[in-house]
């Protein structure tokens, strides 16, 4: 048994320091680069976010000027959206739970898991250059024509919206094709459809969703790259383009895009409630059926955003209704929690009060939101505050507190150290109540007349102890952010040992040791339910024939789509530098497009295509090593 553990753990680990920093294709480990990026991230940005706030503190403040608060407006909104709050769902906790969650060993393409991290970070890098360049984007994070075209934005500011963008997609895409295999394929003997945790089920409907949903965004990125760059017309109404082609491309994207973040938030509310509730969840099927409705419903909404640009009454006809249809499978979400939270025996720690923050907050954000789906209240209330207390209210409230719910959560499983539970609740309030002075006075600026995306007011307008509020709130918010740091640098220096499963949660990622092995379980799951342990003594039983591995080989079970019947003995891929040979070259080549020096095109397209070349060349009695 010893020998067998000990052939295991050299098959699995990292040879040595410069394989594990570069070359590493351990989901645990890309999961937490995903997570410290995007926390880097969200701490540029939310700074980005206080300077906005403390300009309009006051009226006519002169904290920042015009040029310098669109670019910090542009970045603030970007980065939240783009490289925190999806790569930390998608990229963080998907990466790190959903194998575990399903009993798998890694995900279906370690190497592409890589390649997808590196991706990310790069895109990050290329987009944030921009500002130390004194180049930042400065036409808002929603990069409306013709204000971002040549005529109106002939720097290179944009220049490095669109590629990041386009380059960040890249990312988003591979990671999406990867968890889509992966849950179809490498569920644990027996975890079939009707038993995935729910927050694998939104991770899958998730990736289906960014599938569709980001070529619209590349396309319109990629058109308006060719407008500046190469003279085209597509969005120039003088030339026979058309502009608002431009908002469609976008809120095809942007509107999924909203659910792409939430419906993940979903999963880790429907996972944390039953456990700190200490019963089943109520209505699992009826969750499952609402994110996929959610999911399809998220793709006939986009217009809701479009009220005012003139469009036909039928077409707006038709997207009110479909902006009110998707608040029905909302609203059996809400039920479920309910009924679970009423049925059960209440533990209140911090995950559990940040889902009640949750479902306060959304449901302010969700009844907004039907407000703007009337289409006469939203001629009135369009480009207001009020937008942007509902917009926050949607992804602050319905994203960002269960994303600190699942940090309280999980964070004892990746890091074997408990939180401290008196700091978490300071954390909590401090956050909570800061949100919410910060963006409930918006609904009424937005109803006394106040644009958004201005830069000041004047005095005389009865705004000023709104704003004033709003940017105390802000602060709030700043201060329980760093009482959490606080409290992580406490729990890694001289928290409390979490064990196994300090929650008595029923998900398989609580069955492996805090932090897990590399190779996740030394024997595979066989599950019987979808809370496997909770199940009574000897109905979730260990498959160890995986235990010894072959020739120091990787192995991990290939499973039916459905049922997830043993189908196939699956060799995964060791660590390789090739995934960051391939996002380097591609890094280099888009810098090279933006500041148009050719040689380093040529370069860097001859590398990739090399790394490329490589890394599907087959190994031996392996195949290709995706």
């Amino acid at each position: 048994m010893t020998a067998a553990a000990g052939r295991l753990t050299r098959a699995w680990g990292e040879k040595n320091f410069l394989t594990t920093v570069f070359g590493t294709v351990d989901h645990k480990q890309i999961a937490m680069r995903y997570m410290i990026t995007a926390f880097v991230f969200m701490g540029e940005a939310g700074t980005a976010g206080l300077v906005m706030r403390t300009q309009l503190a006051v009226p006519n403040n002169t904290f920042v000027g015009p040029d310098h608060y669109n670019q910090v407006f542009t970045l603030h909104g970007t980065v939240m959206i783009f490289l925190f709050a999806t790569p930390l769902l998608i990229g963080g906790f998907g990466n790190y739970f959903v194998p575990l969650m399903i009993g798998a060993r890694d995900m279906a393409f370690p190497r592409l898991n890589a390649f997808s991290y590196w991706v990310y970070l790069f895109s990050g890098m290329l987009l944030y250059s921009s500002f130390f360049a004194g180049r930042a984007p400065n036409g808002g994070w929603f990069a409306y024509v013709p204000l971002t075209g040549p005529k109106y934005s002939p720097g290179t500011n944009l220049d490095f919206w669109a590629l990041g963008i386009i380059f960040l997609g890249i990312s988003t895409t591979s990671g999406a094709v990867n968890f889509i295999c992966t849950i179809f394929k490498l569920r644990a003997p027996g975890m079939s459809i009707n038993r995935m945790p729910l927050f694998v089920w939104g991770m899958l409907v998730t990736s289906f969703a960014i599938i569709f949903a980001l070529p619209p965004l590349t396309l319109g990125a990629s058109l308006l790259e060719m407008d500046r760059q190469f003279g085209t017309h597509f969005f120039d109404p003088d030339a026979g383009g058309n502009p608002l082609l431009w908002q469609h491309l976008f809120w095809v994207f942007g509107h999924p895009e909203v659910y792409i973040m939430f419906l993940p938030a979903v999963g880790i509310v429907s996972t944390i409630i039953p456990t700190f509730c200490r019963t089943r969840i109520a209505a699992y099927s009826l969750l499952v059926l609402a994110s996929v409705a959610i999911g399809f419903i998220s793709f006939g909404v986009w217009v809701h955003h479009m009220f005012s640009v003139g469009l036909p009454p039928l077409s707006l006809a038709f997207f009110a209704a479909g902006g009110m249809a998707i608040t029905i499978p909302s609203g059996i979400q809400i039920f479920a929690w309910i009924a679970t939270i009423w049925r059960g025996d209440i533990v209140w720690k911090t995950p559990f009060l940040f889902v009640v923050g949750f479902l306060v907050t959304i449901l302010i954000g969700g009844f907004t939101g039907v407000m703007v789906t009337a289409v006469p209240l939203d001629w009135q209330v369009t480009d207001s505050q009020f937008i942007v207390a509902h917009l926050h209210y949607v992804l602050v409230g319905g994203v960002v507190l269960p994303i600190f719910g699942a940090l309280y959560y999980w964070l004892p499983k990746i890091t074997g150290r408990m939180l401290d539970e008196r700091l978490g609740q300071i954390h909590f309030w401090l956050f909570f109540i800061g949100f919410n002075l910060t963006f409930f006075p918006m609904h009424f600026m937005g109803l006394f007349g106040m644009p958004r995306r201005v830069y000041t007011y004047e005095p005389d307008y009865g705004l000023t102890a709104l704003n004033l509020i709003a940017t105390v709130g802000a602060f709030m918010q700043a201060a329980g952010i760093l009482v959490f740091l606080a409290n992580f640098v406490k729990s890694m220096i001289r928290g409390d040992d979490a064990g196994d499963n300090p929650w008595n949660a029923g998900t398989l990622e609580w069955a492996t040791t805090s932090p897990p092995e590399p190779f996740n379980f030394r024997d595979v799951p066989v599950v019987a339910s979808a809370d496997p342990l909770w199940d009574a003594p000897g109905e979730t039983k260990w498959d160890d024939r995986l235990e010894d591995p072959r020739g120091g080989q990787r192995e991990a079970y290939g499973t039916s789509v459905v049922d997830a019947d043993v189908s196939e003995m699956l060799v995964m891929p060791g660590p390789s530098y090739l995934p960051l040979a391939l996002a380097l070259s591609m890094a280099a080549l888009f810098v090279g497009i933006l500041f148009q020096v050719f040689v380093v095109i040529a370069v860097a397209s001859a590398v990739g295509l090399c790394a490329v070349a490589l890394w599907f060349w087959p190994e031996e009695g392996n195949g290709a090593a995706i």
